[in-house]
């Protein structure tokens, strides 16, 4: 009965298995695992790689045409193997040495990450954002705050807007070139902090995309959100690098690979949506979307749901 689970093919007690998985999940480091189960380090990589597969793939089955109404975009600062100041001679091994950002959007309706990217600050990582919020919900085009990044303003243009041809004035010269327009259902705000020696003097609010009386109406209706903001966001921020130790600013439990990063994040972000907050959120997505509300509560921990890939 263990096929297309996460035990399929497993030679170990799956007690263990668990409970090693567990602890990587809460935030121990592969090392300290293998010496509370008194199991070896490559093993525990195994159980890692083997979860955080597994975690992937049930995630993505169920997140699947997501009706999402408002969508924060921040991003979470982290490294791998050097930290950027001592990077000159470690770069020479590997090109993802150095500053390693996780990009997340969070459906703050739901305090749900809909996606994330691990990588360099650029724009290719913010256009592969956006493609994969777009690509887990439906039609309906969400109402997006980050902060003053530029980087987004292209990503949302890139993933949700339209090729316009503009028209020449006058009648002499080249006709100018095709360029993309946000869509009239695009709505785009930006949070703007002001800081002055080092201190945060004041926090604006821009508005990048979209008409201000269709914000208005959006943050009136919205059963998150009185204002423009990115709370929800940063808040989850501190969520992740309180349970993974991997993104603790000042830790040697770093990943020494950005691939090891990234399955460690599938396995801890499964791990509280589907453990450490079913209870606290199944009540409130009843009221707010029946079937996402199903896919919570019938979701559980990843490790015993049925992969439909396999």
């Amino acid at each position: 009965m263990s096929y297309a689970t996460a035990y399929y093919g497993l030679e170990s007690e799956p007690a263990i298995f668990e409970t090693a998985v567990r602890a990587l999940a809460e935030g121990n480091s592969i090392r300290a695992t293998g010496r509370i189960l008194q199991i070896d380090k490559d093993t525990v990589c195994d159980w890692l790689n083997r979860a955080a597969l597994h975690c992937r793939t049930v995630m993505l089955y169920f997140w699947c045409r997501l009706h999402v109404t408002e969508c924060q975009l921040d991003e979470l600062w982290s490294f791998v193997h050097t930290k950027e100041a001592h990077l000159p001679f470690a770069k020479i091994a590997c090109d993802t040495y150095g500053d390693a950002w996780v990009w997340l959007a969070l459906a703050p309706v739901w305090r749900l990450v809909l996606a994330f990217v691990v990588g360099k600050r650029t724009q290719e990582n913010a256009d592969l954002l956006l493609a994969r919020v777009k690509a887990v919900t439906d039609e309906h085009i969400p109402f997006f705050t980050s902060d003053q990044l530029p980087e987004y303003d292209d990503a949302l243009l890139h993933t949700y807007g339209v090729w316009i041809q503009p028209e020449r004035k006058g009648t002499r010269g080249r006709h100018p070139l095709p360029r993309l327009a946000p869509v009239a259902d695009l709505l785009y705000a930006q949070v703007v902090k002001v800081r002055e020696n080092g201190r945060m003097k004041e926090v604006k609010t821009k508005i990048v995309f979209g008409k201000p009386e269709a914000i208005a109406a959006q943050l009136a209706n919205s059963s998150a959100s009185d204002t423009i903001n990115t709370s929800f966001v940063e808040r989850d921020n501190l969520t992740q690098r309180q349970s993974n130790r991997r993104l603790t600013r000042k830790s040697n439990g770093f990943s020494k690979d950005i691939i090891w990063f990234e399955k460690q994040l599938w396995l801890s972000m499964a791990y509280y949506i589907s453990c450490c907050r079913i209870t606290v959120c199944a009540s409130h997505w009843k009221h707010q979307n029946r079937r996402e509300a199903r896919v919570l509560l019938e979701s559980g921990f990843p490790l015993h749901r049925r992969s439909h890939q396999a």
